[in-house]
């Protein structure tokens, strides 16, 4: 893989980037704060479409904001999901009372946090409807193996919201908008290959886990290994393989899509480069796609087919195949109808989009868009610490502790995860470093504290890391509150925060299926919540303890929940590594333990 990079600041290149894209595309506003793309001129007359995710994918999503497609996208850093006051930002812009759709890949962090971002639109703007269509179009993974977290979102999920918004514009309601975007997602299948892992920006020099004569079927888009590896041969070979995946009816671990294998089946044929794969053998790969598909085996007619980098992986040397299955006539809808929807006219860089105007002026952000959210406060009665000088000097510790650890954590993912894991978590450790030396913490009361910190973590740290420490940590405040109530105390001792503790993880454990042990960070918490509520907050190092060996033993759990989830169960446990997640959280116990 290469490890180089043409970037100024790796920190800043999302940034950068979507400035650039405003530049390209005049038609479009950049809300460089909270790294939204949205039309300078939104309909109001018709719902509204919008999509987001994890930087990294271009040109998925931002490069298909444009007339006929997206009215906005939502950019979190690289393959990290964006957090839920960059998607109410995006709604907010593109809300009216036709209503607004959003089409999101499955993964954890995006359907946490746009499902959030729903519940609380719902309260907010009860008469602007807000809908969420999920796409899960991964065929790589079984049924088995993905039973809890669900199939991934890849490249099917663009032609999801293409369909969807082109019924949009002809004046469709959102609930007609909705239902076609749910049919679409069930019938779209995709399956990628790689010759190698891609490289992100800013972290060390990662190994290969593929020979010079191998290529890996099923690589995820977030550096997540695939589900075979076997030896290169030909072009023709390898798509043959890939296509069984998505066309097989016969496999009761994946036939996900409902072909009928009797001559009359048709599809839309995207080949999309993953990022690496150069232009003459993408060419040459939908040439075999095409022939295989219609060859005297197979017998599928391929109605449309679209070629070019659709949603990439960086610079992952790769490329994947979708087939949008068009349904037969006389069900639902018309296979007329749905091809209609793909010709319909669309205008964006990501969708063959050429600019005819002078290129765009970045517009200064607006005050609003700049300002500093206010300071959140305990509504309820103050809960004073006990010593609030040690609270301070244990966070920093914990702090200090992931920033000189982020390399190790960073290192575990790559092999397990996307590689964010170390970054995100180090992101977190230096937002808390600012908050609590800005001296803006109120010191007086906990709940505040803890929420002022919460308050960070939410700005700092993306992805699912984000959205579970975010909630954690506003529950751990809310908890604290209850538990001083409930023991008629004024002041945060060892059994209010082991109380709170306690309700900070049932909260957590109603937003995640993840439970112990499930090879991610609940298990090395829910060991330490557990054994120092035994002790009534009493003995706090055994509890860091028992955190520390559940966090070891996930080198040799198979991963029930989280990105591991998708990754070659063998090949995670021969690599003998544990879940990044489970040693961050050790690693912040860890450091907190070393100022006692």
């Amino acid at each position: 893989m290469s490890l180089k990079h043409v970037v100024n600041e790796p920190r800043e290149l999302v940034t950068e980037s979507l400035r650039g894209l405003a530049r390209l595309n005049p038609n479009v506003r950049l809300d460089e704060t909270n790294k939204v793309i949205v039309l300078k001129d939104v309909p109001k007359d018709k719902v509204t479409l919008i999509s987001g995710g994890g930087s990294g994918h271009e040109p998925a999503h931002a490069g298909f904001v444009g007339s006929g497609l997206l009215s906005a996208a939502i950019c979190g850093n690289v393959f990290a999901s964006p957090n839920v006051g960059q998607i109410r930002k995006a709604i907010d812009y593109v809300g009216n009372k036709k209503g607004t759709l959003a089409v999101i890949m499955r993964y954890t962090g995006d359907v946490l946090l746009f499902g959030l971002a729903k519940e609380q639109h719902a309260v907010t703007n009860p008469d602007q409807p807000f809908r969420l269509t999920i796409v899960g179009d991964d065929c790589a993974v079984p049924r088995k193996q993905g039973s809890l977290v669900g199939r991934r979102g890849l490249a099917g999920t663009v032609l999801v919201y293409k369909v969807a918004s082109a019924l949009s514009d002809e004046g469709a309601g959102i609930d007609d908008v909705f239902k076609l975007s749910e049919w679409a997602a069930t019938r779209v299948g995709t399956i990628g290959a790689g010759l190698d892992h891609c490289h992100i920006p800013g972290t060390g020099p990662a190994e290969s886990h593929l020979t010079a004569d191998q290529v890996e079927i099923g690589m995820g888009i977030h550096n997540e290994a695939g589900v075979l590896k076997e030896k290169l041969t030909s072009s023709k070979e390898l798509i043959a393989k890939m296509l069984g995946f998505v066309t097989s009816t016969t496999d009761p671990e994946r036939s996900f899509l409902p072909f009928k294998h009797d001559g009359k089946d048709e599809v839309v044929l995207l080949v999309n480069n993953l990022g690496g794969m150069s232009e003459l053998e993408l060419s040459s790969i939908a040439n075999d796609a095409v022939e295989t598909l219609t060859g005297a085996s197979a017998k599928i007619t391929v109605r449309r087919i679209i070629v070019g980098s659709v949603m990439t992986s960086l610079n992952l040397p790769g490329f994947s195949l979708t087939l949008f299955l068009l349904p037969r006539a006389g069900e639902e809808y018309e296979p007329k109808k749905i091809l209609e929807l793909i010709d319909a006219p669309a205008s964006s860089p990501g969708w063959k989009f050429l600019a005819t105007t002078e290129p765009g002026v970045i517009e200064p952000a607006t005050a609003a868009e700049t300002a500093a959210p206010a300071a959140i406060k305990s509504g309820g009665a103050p809960v004073a610490p006990t010593d609030y000088a040690f609270f301070e000097k244990a966070l920093l510790s914990a702090a200090a502790a992931v920033i000189k650890a982020e390399p190790e954590i960073t290192r575990c993912d790559t092999i397990a995860g996307d590689g964010d894991c170390g970054l995100t978590l180090k992101a977190g450790a230096e937002g808390i470093i600012e908050v609590l030396k800005s001296g803006k913490i109120d010191k007086s009361d906990m709940v505040s504290a803890i929420l002022s910190l919460a308050q960070s973590i939410e700005k700092n740290m993306d992805g699912t890391s984000g959205a579970l420490y975010s909630i954690w940590s506003n529950a751990l405040a809310a908890g604290i509150s209850k538990a001083a109530k409930a023991q008629n105390t004024s002041s945060a001792t060892a059994s209010v925060w082991a109380e709170a503790l306690s309700h900070a993880l049932s909260v957590l454990f109603s937003y995640t299926a993840a439970r112990r042990p499930s090879r991610t960070l609940i298990d090395p918490l829910h060991a330490f919540t557990d054994a120092f509520a035994a002790t009534k907050g009493a003995d706090f190092a055994a509890a860091v303890k028992e955190a520390a060996k559940a966090a070891d033993e996930t080198k040799d759990l198979v991963a029930k929940a989280g990105r591991a989830a998708y990754v070659g169960r063998e090949e995670l446990q021969k690599a003998q590594v544990p879940d990044p997640g489970a040693l961050g959280v050790k690693t912040i116990l860890e450091g907190i333990l070393a100022a006692l």
